[in-house]
């Protein structure tokens, strides 16, 4: 494995995440997928996944790449976040041995998509970053068949691994789990840094669209000014035309006895978002037609009206506003 270093006869340091684990023989790292066998880091879940599926790709959430575009859906097991919210934790926190999982080789996968002739592939559900081989490789396969990529990520991943695989990427939807390093601390054993590390760089650095979600618990990171210092540092970071997504947590994992969000936190986070400068926000797995439609950042025209994750009006000439002119930006 390439991202690792040597420290000992014994002792092997995995440098794919900010974590930075230290490994004896035989033992497993944070994410409990990546493993010291001979004093070496080896993914044990490769060629093993949860199963494929298909989705709409508004649901990773992209709203503003290929809209209403089927999606092949996968992942595998584990994760280098903490989160004690995880919306995902049967297969996040899943110690289960990755045998026993669906067995698909990143030919196979890439052969799945071309029988069924779809064109997106999206690796999510669990971190795309641990399986990081396994997503490299299949990426690498696809982009070769004309095959579009999407990682659906915390962003906790170190830069020089993203520097490999995200200039490969077509699209991301990456996480801000709350804009303070105490919220991260606290909540997902980890840190903000090197998140907004990592979607500054994919964001300067390469032509991968990028979307970003944030998930409000209330009382924990639906604090007013949280919200202005996000919108503040994507509109100083990545500019006023990255789209952001607020999405409601429901109770599971260790917060299972808080209430689940309601859906007039999620809309007053977007009026300040939007308050800010952004030109794109939206409300996820709760919403209206409101929320949910993007409207021309020049002329306020609705070009994607959508309910839920389904279009019911398209208002665009290929990517630009049929009233005044005005390009959309994204993948269109």
């Amino acid at each position: 494995m390439k991202y690792q270093k040597i420290l000992s006869e014994n002792l092997v340091q995995c440098t794919l995440c900010p974590r930075f684990c230290k490994l004896k023989e035989g033992k497993k790292g944070f994410c409990f997928v990546r493993e010291n066998k001979n004093n070496e880091i080896v993914l044990n879940t490769y060629g093993f996944n949860t199963g494929l599926s298909v989705d709409p790709v508004e649901k990773k959430p992209l709203y503003h790449f290929y809209p209403e575009t089927p999606i092949l859906s996968f992942g595998t097991t584990g994760c280098n976040m903490g989160c004690i919210f995880c919306q995902n934790y049967l297969t996040t926190k899943s110690k289960v041995d990755p045998k026993t999982l669906n067995k698909t080789e990143p030919g196979e996968i890439v052969e799945i998509l071309k029988k069924y002739n779809i064109n997106l592939i999206a690796f999510t559900y669990n971190e795309p970053a641990i399986f990081f081989e396994y997503a490299l490789d299949t990426i690498k396969l696809c982009k070769k068949e004309g095959i579009k990529t999407v990682f659906v990520t915390s962003g906790f991943m170190n830069l020089e691994p993203a520097k490999e695989i995200y200039p490969l990427i077509d699209g991301a939807n990456i996480d801000i789990k709350g804009f303070s390093e105490e919220f991260y601390n606290k909540n997902c054993y980890a840190s903000l840094k090197p998140v907004l590390e990592l979607i500054k760089f994919v964001k300067s650095e390469t032509n991968c669209h990028i979307e970003l979600t944030t998930m409000l618990i209330e009382k924990r990171n639906d604090d007013d000014d949280l919200i202005k210092k996000e919108a503040n540092w994507i509109l100083n970071n990545l500019g006023e035309n990255v789209p952001l997504h607020f999405s409601a947590f429901f109770p599971k994992y260790k917060l299972n006895n808080i209430s689940q969000t309601n859906f007039e936190t999620l809309y007053k986070a977007r009026q300040i978002a939007l308050k800010e400068g952004l030109n794109y926000v939206y409300t996820g797995n709760l919403s209206t037609i409101e929320t949910s439609t993007t409207f021309c950042k020049n002329c306020k025209s609705p070009l994607i009206v959508r309910n839920g994750y389904k279009i019911v009006e398209y208002n665009l000439d290929k990517n630009k506003c049929k009233k005044c002119n005005t390009i959309l930006d994204g993948c269109f």
